[in-house]
């Protein structure tokens, strides 16, 4: 798992930020502290030269340490006890001049070690959601609000009830976004006219699954294949190198939702573009979410044999049809 590397620079100044903040509000109130009673101040420097001494009585040659450490810290008591009654007075706790972390996991670090910590996950997530939000409307778009009453529960010809099939797809697009690396399918095709709800099912699976701490990127195919084309033909430019660093994004997140593919002008680069986007992260076991107003059938007979192989035995399709929501929608009004 690895998050975009603006992402996880913002998700950083937003801690140190937090910390610095802290940090500041601790200082000013210790300053008020010291100035209503001096005697605070003594007492912090001397419990701050409680460890030198430890060591050094550790350490103390032709003496017995045990008795030297024990003397010490019963010292170091009376001089907490003495504190403690003084900010009681002051109306204060015994820690309130304390620096205290809001993560005691990892200090406000936003590391254990080499593992991040859950407070930078979750603000690399809201991070994430923001980018994802200025392509996706993530305002209301979430399971919670989706609307099953749009669909027709009239059986169409051949096809069936548009509301149980939507009821079906909504439960796939749930499960594979809550349990998302640990469900059965690894990879969704949306396929379905305009208007049915697949960039908003989209929405969902990018919310839910950046929420629980993966990398998610979205964009159209339109997008994606002239980052690619930008970063074959402009590679010596500023544009070159953004599309390589925008590219490896793609390649590299957790989960890849690729929109609206077909409504691209299909050339032999944009084959070759999308076959190493498909064929690169089914390599590494990485999971895409492809929306199109295709069919599987018409997308393979559009692309490549390669691409279609890939697509027809790695993706699990999810087929959308009923009435137009957006014409619903404006009707209703």
């Amino acid at each position: 798992m690895g998050y975009d590397g603006n992402v996880l620079r913002r998700a950083t100044q937003q801690l140190e930020e937090r910390r610095r903040t802290r940090r500041d509000k601790l200082e000013r109130l210790r300053g008020e502290a010291y100035a209503r009673e001096p005697r605070l101040e003594q007492l912090d420097r001397q419990l701050q030269g409680t460890m030198s001494q430890l060591v050094a009585a550790a350490l103390r040659q032709g003496e017995d340490p045990a008795q030297a450490v024990r003397e010490i810290k019963e010292h170091n008591l009376d001089l907490q006890r003495e504190r403690a009654v003084l900010l009681g007075a002051m109306g204060l706790p015994e820690d309130a001049l304390d620096d205290k972390p809001e993560c005691p996991l990892c200090r406000d670090s936003g590391w254990q070690g080499a593992k991040m910590c859950r407070c930078l996950k979750e603000l690399c997530a809201q991070e994430q959601i923001r980018e994802l939000s200025k392509l996706l409307d993530l305002g209301e778009q979430s399971f919670d609000t989706f609307r099953i009453d749009y669909y027709s529960q009239t059986p169409w010809p051949g096809l069936g009830s548009p509301r149980e099939n939507m009821e079906l797809v909504y439960e796939v697009c749930l499960n594979y976004a809550q349990k998302f690396g640990r469900f059965y399918f690894k990879n969704l095709f949306l396929s379905g006219a305009p208007g049915l709800g697949k960039t908003f099912l989209s929405a969902c699976i990018a919310r839910t699954v950046s929420e629980n701490g993966f990398s998610v990127v979205y964009d159209t195919a339109g997008n994606v294949f002239a980052q690619f084309e930008a970063r074959k033909f402009q590679r010596d430019s500023d544009d070159g190198r953004e599309a390589k660093d925008e590219t490896r994004r793609y390649l590299n997140c957790d989960l890849l939702i690729l929109d609206d593919l077909g409504s691209e002008l299909t050339t032999q680069f944009t084959q070759s573009a999308l076959y190493e986007l498909v064929n690169v992260r089914l390599v590494a076991g990485r999971s895409t979410v492809i929306s199109s107003n295709l069919t599987l059938e018409e997308a393979a007979r559009r692309y490549a044999p390669q691409i279609a192989s890939r697509l027809e035995g790695e993706y699990h399709v999810l087929h959308f049809f009923g009435d137009d929501i957006r014409l619903l929608k404006k009707n209703r009004m």
